[in-house]
C-alpha cells in the first residue's frame, strides 16, 4: 500500500535512470513540494514508496518529471523549444488504504500514463 512511481524510456527501451521527478500535494491551483528525486537503476524511486501506507492521505497530488532534461543528458538532438519539457501528471487518492502507482512511459514526443498496482 502506499504511493509509487516508474519511469519508462520508451525511445531506449530502458528505464529512465537518472531523470528528476517532483512529488507535490495539491489544493486547487496551489501545489507544496514534497519531495525532489533521481531516478535509479530501475527507474524508480531509490527511497522505495514515495508515500507508505501510513503517510498517503486521501487528496490531490502531482508528479512532475523533468523529461527534457533526462533526454538531452542522454544526448539526444531535441529542438528549441523541445516538445515536452516537463511532464506534469494530477491526480487524485480517493482510497488512502489501496496502493497507488503512477507509471510514465516516455519519449521526447509522447507519454501515457495509467493507474498500476
Amino acid at each position: 500500500m502506499g504511493l509509487s512511481t516508474h519511469v519508462l524510456d520508451t525511445m531506449h527501451g530502458a528505464p529512465a535512470v537518472g531523470m528528476t521527478v517532483s512529488l507535490y500535494t495539491t489544493q486547487g491551483e496551489a501545489a507544496t513540494l514534497v519531495k525532489s528525486f533521481v531516478l535509479n537503476q530501475d527507474g524508480r524511486n531509490p527511497g522505495g514508496l514515495l508515500y507508505d501506507s501510513t503517510s498517503l492521505k486521501t487528496g490531490t497530488y502531482r508528479l512532475v518529471f523533468d523529461v527534457a532534461a533526462y533526454f538531452k543528458a542522454r544526448g539526444v538532438a531535441l529542438p528549441e523549444p523541445n516538445f515536452l519539457n516537463r511532464v506534469s501528471l494530477d491526480f487524485g487518492v480517493a482510497h488512502a488504504d489501496q496502493h497507488y502507482h503512477v507509471p510514465l512511459l516516455v519519449s521526447p514526443w509522447a507519454y501515457s500514463t495509467y493507474r498500476g498496482s
